[in-house]
Protein backbone atom coordinates (compact mmCIF):
# COMPACT_ATOMS: atom_id res chain seq x y z
CA UNK A 1 0.00 0.00 0.00
CA UNK A 2 1.53 3.44 -0.82
CA UNK A 3 2.10 6.58 1.11
CA UNK A 4 -0.07 8.68 0.54
CA UNK A 5 2.49 11.88 0.22
CA UNK A 6 4.69 12.38 -2.61
CA UNK A 7 8.65 13.84 -2.36
CA UNK A 8 7.05 17.12 -3.22
CA UNK A 9 3.66 17.65 -1.29
CA UNK A 10 3.13 18.16 2.12
CA UNK A 11 0.31 15.69 3.99
CA UNK A 12 -3.22 16.73 3.85
CA UNK A 13 -3.68 17.94 7.27
CA UNK A 14 -6.34 15.34 8.80
CA UNK A 15 -9.16 16.45 11.73
CA UNK A 16 -8.20 15.86 14.92
CA UNK A 17 -8.03 12.91 16.96
CA UNK A 18 -11.18 11.59 18.09
CA UNK A 19 -11.63 10.67 21.35
CA UNK A 20 -11.90 7.12 22.46
CA UNK A 21 -15.02 7.49 23.89
CA UNK A 22 -16.61 9.27 20.81
CA UNK A 23 -14.88 6.36 18.85
CA UNK A 24 -16.89 3.94 21.49
CA UNK A 25 -20.06 5.78 21.03
CA UNK A 26 -20.17 6.35 17.09
CA UNK A 27 -19.20 2.60 16.17
CA UNK A 28 -21.53 1.23 18.27
CA UNK A 29 -24.80 3.20 16.63
CA UNK A 30 -23.09 2.11 13.23
CA UNK A 31 -23.25 -1.43 14.19
CA UNK A 32 -26.97 -0.68 14.93
CA UNK A 33 -27.39 0.72 11.63
CA UNK A 34 -25.31 -2.00 9.78
CA UNK A 35 -27.73 -4.73 11.79
CA UNK A 36 -30.60 -3.37 10.84
CA UNK A 37 -29.79 -2.95 7.08
CA UNK A 38 -27.94 -6.31 6.58
CA UNK A 39 -29.28 -9.12 8.56
CA UNK A 40 -31.33 -11.34 6.25
CA UNK A 41 -28.59 -11.50 3.89
CA UNK A 42 -26.18 -12.31 6.29
CA UNK A 43 -28.60 -15.22 6.84
CA UNK A 44 -29.29 -16.47 3.53
CA UNK A 45 -24.98 -16.18 3.32
CA UNK A 46 -24.24 -18.45 6.21
CA UNK A 47 -27.46 -21.08 5.26
CA UNK A 48 -25.52 -21.08 1.46
CA UNK A 49 -22.32 -21.64 4.05
CA UNK A 50 -23.58 -24.68 5.61
CA UNK A 51 -25.68 -26.72 3.30
CA UNK A 52 -26.22 -28.10 0.06
CA UNK A 53 -29.82 -28.30 -0.06
CA UNK A 54 -30.05 -24.44 -2.09
CA UNK A 55 -29.13 -23.68 -5.74
CA UNK A 56 -27.98 -20.29 -5.03
CA UNK A 57 -29.21 -17.01 -3.38
CA UNK A 58 -32.62 -16.33 -4.79
CA UNK A 59 -33.52 -20.08 -4.27
CA UNK A 60 -32.66 -19.87 -0.77
CA UNK A 61 -34.56 -16.31 0.00
CA UNK A 62 -37.59 -18.42 -1.88
CA UNK A 63 -36.88 -21.32 0.11
CA UNK A 64 -36.35 -19.79 3.89
CA UNK A 65 -39.96 -17.43 2.98
CA UNK A 66 -41.99 -20.15 1.76
CA UNK A 67 -41.38 -22.16 4.50
CA UNK A 68 -41.11 -19.34 7.64
CA UNK A 69 -42.16 -16.50 6.21
CA UNK A 70 -40.34 -13.28 5.88
CA UNK A 71 -39.79 -13.40 9.57
CA UNK A 72 -37.32 -16.37 8.71
CA UNK A 73 -35.12 -13.68 7.11
CA UNK A 74 -34.90 -12.41 10.83
CA UNK A 75 -33.65 -15.44 12.44
CA UNK A 76 -30.73 -14.78 15.13
CA UNK A 77 -30.81 -11.11 14.77
CA UNK A 78 -31.44 -10.65 18.38
CA UNK A 79 -27.86 -11.72 19.17
CA UNK A 80 -25.97 -9.33 16.91
CA UNK A 81 -28.66 -6.79 17.34
CA UNK A 82 -28.19 -7.24 21.18
CA UNK A 83 -24.27 -7.25 20.99
CA UNK A 84 -23.49 -5.14 18.27
CA UNK A 85 -23.55 -2.06 20.00
CA UNK A 86 -20.82 -3.53 22.54
CA UNK A 87 -18.83 -5.08 19.40
CA UNK A 88 -18.81 -2.22 16.82
CA UNK A 89 -17.82 0.26 19.92
CA UNK A 90 -14.87 -2.11 20.63
CA UNK A 91 -13.87 -2.48 16.91
CA UNK A 92 -14.30 1.29 15.91
CA UNK A 93 -12.67 1.95 19.64
CA UNK A 94 -9.75 -0.49 18.43
CA UNK A 95 -9.50 1.10 15.42
CA UNK A 96 -8.65 4.35 16.97
CA UNK A 97 -5.69 2.99 19.75
CA UNK A 98 -4.42 1.28 16.32
CA UNK A 99 -4.47 4.42 14.69
CA UNK A 100 -2.67 6.23 17.90
CA UNK A 101 0.18 3.09 17.87
CA UNK A 102 0.64 4.22 14.38
CA UNK A 103 1.10 7.74 15.16
CA UNK A 104 3.39 7.09 17.97
CA UNK A 105 5.82 4.66 15.75
CA UNK A 106 5.61 6.74 12.83
CA UNK A 107 6.06 10.30 14.45
CA UNK A 108 2.94 11.50 12.87
CA UNK A 109 1.77 14.83 14.17
CA UNK A 110 -1.62 14.73 16.44
CA UNK A 111 -3.31 16.02 13.18
CA UNK A 112 -1.15 14.87 10.19
CA UNK A 113 -3.22 12.64 7.96
CA UNK A 114 -1.79 8.63 8.47
CA UNK A 115 -0.75 7.04 5.35
CA UNK A 116 -2.79 3.89 3.88
CA UNK A 117 -0.52 1.69 5.62
CA UNK A 118 -0.63 2.59 9.14
CA UNK A 119 -4.25 2.91 8.30
CA UNK A 120 -4.19 -0.59 7.68
CA UNK A 121 -2.14 -1.69 10.89
CA UNK A 122 -4.97 0.20 12.72
CA UNK A 123 -7.51 -1.81 11.04
CA UNK A 124 -6.45 -5.27 11.81
CA UNK A 125 -5.42 -4.24 15.26
CA UNK A 126 -9.27 -3.30 15.52
CA UNK A 127 -9.90 -7.02 15.20
CA UNK A 128 -8.04 -7.97 18.23
CA UNK A 129 -10.69 -6.91 21.04
CA UNK A 130 -12.81 -7.30 18.81
CA UNK A 131 -12.85 -11.18 18.23
CA UNK A 132 -13.18 -11.73 22.14
CA UNK A 133 -16.77 -10.40 22.16
CA UNK A 134 -17.45 -11.55 18.40
CA UNK A 135 -16.86 -15.13 18.44
CA UNK A 136 -19.59 -15.79 21.10
CA UNK A 137 -21.91 -14.10 19.48
CA UNK A 138 -21.32 -15.45 15.91
CA UNK A 139 -21.15 -18.65 17.32
CA UNK A 140 -24.87 -18.53 18.75
CA UNK A 141 -26.12 -16.26 15.20
CA UNK A 142 -24.78 -19.16 13.33
CA UNK A 143 -26.35 -22.05 15.08
CA UNK A 144 -29.42 -20.52 15.46
CA UNK A 145 -29.27 -19.54 11.61
CA UNK A 146 -29.17 -22.91 9.99
CA UNK A 147 -32.17 -24.39 12.06
CA UNK A 148 -35.01 -24.85 9.79
CA UNK A 149 -38.57 -24.68 10.62
CA UNK A 150 -38.68 -28.61 10.99
CA UNK A 151 -35.22 -28.53 12.95
CA UNK A 152 -35.80 -26.08 15.83
CA UNK A 153 -32.58 -27.28 18.22
CA UNK A 154 -33.12 -24.20 20.09
CA UNK A 155 -35.40 -21.29 20.90
CA UNK A 156 -33.24 -18.69 20.79
CA UNK A 157 -30.53 -16.84 21.90
CA UNK A 158 -30.06 -17.27 25.56
CA UNK A 159 -31.75 -21.27 24.76
CA UNK A 160 -28.44 -21.55 22.47
CA UNK A 161 -26.10 -20.31 24.84
CA UNK A 162 -27.29 -22.61 27.81
CA UNK A 163 -27.35 -25.64 24.97
CA UNK A 164 -23.77 -24.99 23.95
CA UNK A 165 -22.55 -24.77 27.38
CA UNK A 166 -24.28 -27.84 28.19
CA UNK A 167 -22.72 -29.64 25.47
CA UNK A 168 -18.96 -28.44 25.36
CA UNK A 169 -18.59 -26.18 28.40
CA UNK A 170 -17.94 -22.31 28.11
CA UNK A 171 -14.99 -22.85 25.75
CA UNK A 172 -17.88 -24.20 23.30
CA UNK A 173 -19.03 -20.51 23.54
CA UNK A 174 -15.39 -19.26 21.86
CA UNK A 175 -15.86 -22.15 18.97
CA UNK A 176 -14.03 -20.76 16.08
CA UNK A 177 -12.34 -17.74 17.81
CA UNK A 178 -8.54 -18.07 15.58
CA UNK A 179 -10.83 -18.22 12.59
CA UNK A 180 -12.89 -15.11 13.71
CA UNK A 181 -9.68 -13.42 14.64
CA UNK A 182 -7.40 -14.62 10.80
CA UNK A 183 -11.50 -13.40 9.35
CA UNK A 184 -11.72 -10.01 11.12
CA UNK A 185 -7.89 -8.86 11.00
CA UNK A 186 -7.47 -9.50 7.18
CA UNK A 187 -10.73 -7.95 6.61
CA UNK A 188 -10.43 -4.51 8.30
CA UNK A 189 -7.19 -4.17 6.92
CA UNK A 190 -9.51 -3.97 3.10
CA UNK A 191 -12.55 -2.39 5.36
CA UNK A 192 -10.67 0.67 6.93
CA UNK A 193 -8.35 1.17 3.99
CA UNK A 194 -10.72 0.94 1.34
CA UNK A 195 -13.26 3.46 3.55
CA UNK A 196 -10.66 6.16 3.98
CA UNK A 197 -9.10 5.98 0.74
CA UNK A 198 -11.94 6.02 -1.17
CA UNK A 199 -12.99 9.24 0.84
CA UNK A 200 -9.31 10.84 -0.18
CA UNK A 201 -10.12 10.04 -3.87
CA UNK A 202 -13.84 11.75 -3.22
CA UNK A 203 -12.16 14.80 -1.39
CA UNK A 204 -11.78 17.91 -3.74
CA UNK A 205 -8.51 19.58 -3.41
CA UNK A 206 -7.99 21.94 -0.56
CA UNK A 207 -10.84 20.26 1.27
CA UNK A 208 -11.40 18.08 4.15
CA UNK A 209 -12.57 14.48 4.07
CA UNK A 210 -14.32 14.38 7.09
CA UNK A 211 -16.40 17.40 5.31
CA UNK A 212 -17.46 14.94 2.75
CA UNK A 213 -22.06 14.96 1.98
CA UNK A 214 -23.48 12.29 3.17
CA UNK A 215 -23.51 10.95 -0.23
CA UNK A 216 -20.10 10.53 -0.24
CA UNK A 217 -19.62 8.58 2.64
CA UNK A 218 -22.23 6.47 1.85
CA UNK A 219 -20.78 5.45 -1.03
CA UNK A 220 -17.17 5.18 0.80
CA UNK A 221 -18.47 2.88 3.41
CA UNK A 222 -20.75 0.51 0.94
CA UNK A 223 -17.44 0.22 -1.23
CA UNK A 224 -15.74 -0.77 1.94
CA UNK A 225 -17.92 -3.00 3.12
CA UNK A 226 -17.24 -4.98 -0.27
CA UNK A 227 -13.33 -4.80 0.50
CA UNK A 228 -14.00 -6.58 3.05
CA UNK A 229 -15.62 -9.23 1.72
CA UNK A 230 -13.65 -9.66 -1.07
CA UNK A 231 -10.66 -10.93 0.88
CA UNK A 232 -12.47 -12.46 3.82
CA UNK A 233 -15.01 -14.69 2.61
CA UNK A 234 -12.85 -18.02 2.23
CA UNK A 235 -12.28 -17.71 6.04
CA UNK A 236 -15.89 -16.88 7.00
CA UNK A 237 -16.55 -20.19 5.66
CA UNK A 238 -14.48 -21.68 7.25
CA UNK A 239 -15.56 -19.66 9.90
CA UNK A 240 -19.35 -20.69 9.87
CA UNK A 241 -18.71 -24.26 9.18
CA UNK A 242 -16.72 -24.84 12.44
CA UNK A 243 -19.25 -23.14 14.26
CA UNK A 244 -22.24 -25.10 13.58
CA UNK A 245 -20.64 -28.24 13.32
CA UNK A 246 -21.44 -31.04 15.72
CA UNK A 247 -18.48 -31.22 18.17
CA UNK A 248 -15.57 -33.23 17.38
CA UNK A 249 -15.80 -33.15 13.37
CA UNK A 250 -13.30 -30.61 13.52
CA UNK A 251 -10.11 -30.29 15.32
CA UNK A 252 -9.59 -26.44 14.10
CA UNK A 253 -9.66 -24.29 11.02
CA UNK A 254 -6.67 -26.05 9.01
CA UNK A 255 -8.55 -29.18 9.48
CA UNK A 256 -12.13 -27.20 8.24
CA UNK A 257 -9.87 -26.14 5.49
CA UNK A 258 -8.18 -29.67 4.51
CA UNK A 259 -11.83 -31.27 4.35
CA UNK A 260 -13.64 -28.49 2.73
CA UNK A 261 -11.48 -28.59 0.11
CA UNK A 262 -11.01 -32.16 -0.79
CA UNK A 263 -14.64 -33.04 -0.86
CA UNK A 264 -16.15 -29.61 -2.36
CA UNK A 265 -13.05 -28.08 -4.05
CA UNK A 266 -11.73 -24.73 -4.01
CA UNK A 267 -14.85 -23.30 -5.09
CA UNK A 268 -16.55 -24.30 -1.71
CA UNK A 269 -14.36 -21.47 0.11
CA UNK A 270 -16.04 -19.03 -1.82
CA UNK A 271 -19.73 -20.00 -1.14
CA UNK A 272 -22.10 -17.65 0.50
CA UNK A 273 -19.98 -14.83 -1.78
CA UNK A 274 -23.62 -13.43 -3.60
CA UNK A 275 -25.31 -12.17 -1.00
CA UNK A 276 -22.52 -11.32 1.34
CA UNK A 277 -21.59 -8.77 -1.16
CA UNK A 278 -24.78 -7.70 -1.92
CA UNK A 279 -25.18 -7.02 1.92
CA UNK A 280 -21.83 -5.55 2.38
CA UNK A 281 -23.06 -2.53 -0.15
CA UNK A 282 -26.19 -1.34 1.57
CA UNK A 283 -25.25 -2.50 5.35
CA UNK A 284 -21.70 -0.75 5.49
CA UNK A 285 -22.31 2.10 3.70
CA UNK A 286 -25.56 2.63 6.82
CA UNK A 287 -22.83 2.05 9.59
CA UNK A 288 -20.35 4.57 8.21
CA UNK A 289 -22.90 6.96 7.38
CA UNK A 290 -23.93 6.32 11.15
CA UNK A 291 -20.70 6.80 12.59
CA UNK A 292 -20.05 9.91 10.99
CA UNK A 293 -23.43 11.29 11.32
CA UNK A 294 -23.32 10.09 15.19
CA UNK A 295 -19.41 11.23 15.55
CA UNK A 296 -20.56 14.74 13.97
CA UNK A 297 -23.74 15.13 16.31
CA UNK A 298 -21.56 14.71 19.06
CA UNK A 299 -18.83 17.18 18.46
CA UNK A 300 -21.29 19.66 18.20
CA UNK A 301 -22.75 19.02 21.56
CA UNK A 302 -19.22 18.22 23.15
Amino acid sequence: MADTTTKDSQPAAAAPQTSALKSFLSGGFGGICLVAAGHPLDLIKVRLQTSNQYKGMVDCARQTMAKEGVRGLYRGMATPLIGVTPTFSVCFWGYDLGKKIARSVGGNGPNDQLSLTQIGFAGAFSAIPTTLLMTPMERIKCVLQVQTAGNMKYKGPVDAAKGIIAESGVKGLFTGTTATLMRDGIGSVGYFVAYEGIKRALTPEGAKPEDLSPLAVFMAGGMAGMANWAVAIPLDVLKSRLQTAPPGTYSGVRDVLVKTVQQEGVSALFRGLGPAMVRAFPANAACFLGVEVSLKIMNSLW
